[in-house]
């Protein structure tokens, strides 16, 4: 016979075979202070490769964060096995604060935007003279991503053996865009990419180019030793070198560690066949335009800067402003509303 109440005992409270033993759920998440600092490499099917201090770590999100991904660039906080060993694995536990943003979508009617690096302070935006002709209207919108998300461009011209920049130098003059111009033979001997270098000491560099304009090649003349070390040490966790062509990979520019951090990083992200702007928002392009930007006190709401009512046309009128500016600010903000190939 059962007994209820005051003569209860244990052997009268019956569980269910199997059922967990389950704890109130707390909003209350652990801070980790003693996570350990880290910057991701490169991030391949959920498993992200990162630097702590001198060592490269393998490293998965931590289910805490929810949705929130890690990218390239990305500066986390990691607790777990730092030893960097073979078949180890950090948890990321937390994603600090981004500076910057590159972002892009499929196509421009895709609201699904994908961010490609964080916390890079320049776009170097490579692309060839000829074989493959330049595509004015893909490094307009490589520009257009540059100035939203807050990275400084910088214009690497290949293959200037083949075909003079002087064109190209016209159509972006106005822009004030520091610029490279290299040869095939320059790239050879060395010379092209020690100009490059010079651009990229002491900063964060994502490039960004599309396929046939020599992106990867000049890549690797800037970081050979550094590519085969740390796409080295990918292939032997992953079995995979995938890194190479597919995903941003993020390399120092000399040394590891804090002298990578003083030399600069190069972030290699794959050849892209578009870059979608969908979710540009015209607001924040006139902010790299600090001489245009207060002509626009006088813009009526959720103005485009490309209509009749547009303050900037005054602005410019009135000596502000040089015309060629607003006429390059205008045409950027107009790929948004063409295809590459118009």
């Amino acid at each position: 016979m059962r007994r209820y109440g005051k003569h209860t005992d244990e052997d009268d409270i019956r569980t269910r075979p199997g059922r967990r033993n389950t704890r109130p759920r707390t909003n209350i998440r652990p801070k980790h202070e003693d996570a350990a600092e880290g910057m991701v490499l490169t991030v391949d099917r959920g498993r992200l490769t990162c630097l702590v201090e001198d060592r490269i770590v393998m490293a998965m999100k931590a289910r805490e964060l929810g949705r929130k991904a890690a990218v390239v660039g990305d500066r986390v906080a990691l607790v777990g096995d730092m030893s960097g060993k073979k078949d180890t694995l950090a948890r990321i536990v937390r994603i600090e604060e981004r500076t910057s943003l590159l972002r892009r979508t499929a196509d421009d009617d895709d609201p699904y935007e994908r961010v490609v690096v964080a916390n890079a302070d320049q776009l170097a935006i490579v692309t060839a003279l000829a074989d493959p002709e330049p595509r004015p209207r893909l490094i307009d919108r490589c520009l257009v991503a540059a100035f939203d998300g807050g990275l400084e461009p910088l214009l690497v011209m290949t293959k200037s053996d083949l075909a003079p920049p002087d064109k190209l130098l016209e159509l972006y003059g106005a822009l004030d865009i520091p610029y490279v111009v290299t040869s095939r033979e320059e790239l050879a001997a060395g010379g092209a990419a020690d100009r490059v270098r010079e651009q990229l000491t002491g900063r964060v560099t994502a490039f960004v180019g599309h396929s046939g304009v020599g992106k990867t090649t000049l890549v690797n003349a800037l970081v050979p030793e550094e590519r085969r070390r740390t796409t080295g040490h990918v292939n032997a966790v992953t079995g995979r070198g995938r890194h190479t062509t597919t995903s941003a990979l993020a390399l120092p520019l000399a040394g590891a560690g804090a002298e990578a951090a003083a030399g600069g990083w190069v972030i290699d992200t794959p050849g892209v066949r578009s870059f979608g702007l969908a979710h540009i928002d015209p607001s924040r392009v006139i902010h790299a335009f600090p001489d245009l930007e207060p002509g626009t006190e006088g813009c009526p709401r959720a103005c485009s800067h490309d209509e009749p009512d547009c303050a900037l046309d005054d602005w410019v009128t009135q000596g502000h402003a040089d015309p060629a500016r607003l006429y390059s600010l205008r045409r950027l903000l107009a790929t948004r509303e063409r295809t590459e190939g118009d």
